[in-house]
């Protein structure tokens, strides 16, 4: 006979400001202890604040996913480039506290992240992976993303240098056809 799932529920939703002293909390351990992100110094909440206020500028989501009540993890999109030619593709980032790894947090929150930003104008999707050898790689290969290059010791962090892996992966039509005006 099989047992019924007692585990809470994970939501998916927009962040609010409520949501970013988690979301600093979050991201400092990754600055602090991890290579996921080149930062160095964990920004404050008021400067995750104002991130967050660019990017809903943009149009694009900044997601939260929400645990029993906790932010368990947070993911956003950003323009990938700043020239307009690449209006059309944005990076994606995901953050999970890190004693939630494991339990498909990232996975959600990457998919939610591709299927708001499908609902957009934009055509790809990037993933500049500074752990190429953490779990990231096989989220995103999970989600349609394939490895399209590989950047040798750009940065330096932990006392060593860091490579970093381009992943891509079509939105919608991709570029099967040409973009609205």
């Amino acid at each position: 006979m099989p047992t019924a799932d007692t585990s809470p529920p994970l939501v998916i939703r927009d962040a609010t400001p409520a949501d970013f002293p988690a979301i600093a909390a979050i991201y400092a351990h990754h600055v602090l202890n991890g290579t996921a992100s080149f930062e160095e110094t964990p920004p404050d909440t008021d400067e995750l604040l104002g991130r967050r206020a660019a990017v809903l500028a943009q149009g694009l989501p900044w997601l939260v996913a929400e645990l029993d009540g906790r932010v368990a993890g947070y993911s956003y999109a950003t323009p990938y480039r700043p020239r307009a030619a690449y209006r059309h593709t944005i990076e994606d980032s995901i953050y999970v506290d890190a004693a939630l790894r494991g339990h498909g947090i990232g996975r959600a929150l990457l998919l939610m992240l591709i299927e708001r930003c499908e609902a957009g104008p934009w055509r790809q999707m990037i993933a500049v992976i500074a752990d190429p050898l953490g779990g990231s790689p096989a989220l995103h290969r999970g989600a349609g993303f394939e490895a399209v290059g590989t950047l040798r010791a750009v940065g330096f962090k932990h006392g060593g240098w860091r490579d970093t892996l381009l992943m891509q992966r079509a939105l919608g039509a991709g570029s099967s056809t040409l973009p609205e005006r």
